[in-house]
């Protein structure tokens, strides 16, 4: 392994573990067992993945936009159960797709070849905010892949108003000139959370250039769209959906679903209002719903042991 050069950073993705369960009180007695692989979509595109344990995955989970599949790592540790976390195309390790779009249809689309190889047996999809409406129309058009389906802190009634705090930070600077430049405005942007938790975000989330710089790993055209119309994500650990044309005619899709939904919801988060509880209801009468107090849109971020344990009871 070649040493980082001078003013480069050492990142190691598989190394940052501990940092997770000692942040969270969790036991940590060696590394788990976690490896990265890709797949070919049905449309031809590499998507790739975090397989987590040995057996068949039990639990899929999908991250927001302009996150990763290491959102989920702290919550991977506290379930301890064989599960899939996905890099959504044009995040993390995955391709970018050539036009940019990276709606919940065409992602919902993208991905449904790679889960049918890596979880067909799963017993659970999660989805938070962008990664939420992609599982529900997962849950939908490829029900087999969705026996229950958990929603994190999104309907398809989320719009700019709601998601303005997220969207003024995603649609900030792509380059900073340092990793503290980079950080500095993560902690601005992230009031909630650790400094330690916002710099492993960035690390996965980001690279580093050969001149020191730093960049965002996510495709940011959709974004750039988006924030002219609907909300995205906020880059390090926070999330919601993009692409304003796709969120209304989604409504369909929660109508179409006929897994057992649960609505997760941040107890300080503007994203999901009284509103899209009613018309949710309205759509799926047997919807449950639990609202996470202390969290914000980032329920696996701000609150991944409590999340956890939810999805534990459900599983």
């Amino acid at each position: 392994m070649t040493a980082p050069g001078p003013g480069q950073i050492d990142y190691q993705e598989f190394e940052l573990f501990h940092e997770n369960a000692q942040e969270y009180g969790l036991t940590y007695a060696s590394p788990p067992l976690v490896r990265r692989e890709s797949c070919r979509s049905d449309l031809g595109l590499e998507v790739s993945g975090l397989i987590w344990g040995t057996g068949e995955p039990e639990l899929v989970l999908i991250h927001g936009g302009a996150q990763n599949a290491h959102t989920w790592d702290t919550v991977a540790l506290a379930l301890n159960r064989p599960l899939v976390a996905i890099d959504l195309p044009g995040h993390g390790h995955s391709a970018w797709r050539e036009d940019g779009r990276y709606d919940p249809v065409t992602l919902a689309e993208e991905i449904a070849g790679p889960l049918a190889a890596w979880a067909p047996k799963a017993r659970m999809v999660v989805g938070m905010s962008l990664g939420g409406l992609t599982a529900m129309t997962l849950a939908a058009d490829w029900s087999a892949l969705v026996p229950s389906l958990v929603m994190v802190d999104i309907t398809p009634g989320v719009n700019q108003t709601k998601a303005k705090a997220v969207i003024d930070f995603v649609t900030g600077p792509q380059s900073f000139a340092s990793f503290e430049d980079l950080l500095a405005r993560t902690i601005e942007h992230n009031p909630t959370r650790s400094e330690s938790s916002l710099r492993r975000g960035i690390l996965h989330n980001a690279r580093q250039l050969a001149d020191g710089s730093w960049q965002w790993r996510y495709d940011r055209r959709g974004h750039t769209r988006a924030s002219q119309g609907a909300d995205e994500t906020a880059a390090a650990d926070s999330g919601t959906p993009g692409m304003a044309d796709h969120i209304s005619p989604l409504w369909e899709k929660l109508s179409a679903v006929t897994a057992p939904i649960l609505l997760i919801q941040g107890g300080t988060s503007p994203v999901v209002d009284e509103a899209d509880i009613v018309e949710a209801r309205s759509r799926q009468p047997l919807l449950e719903h639990l609202v996470v107090e202390g969290a914000g849109h980032s329920i696996q971020g701000d609150r991944p042991v409590e999340l956890a344990e939810i999805l534990r009871s459900r599983l």
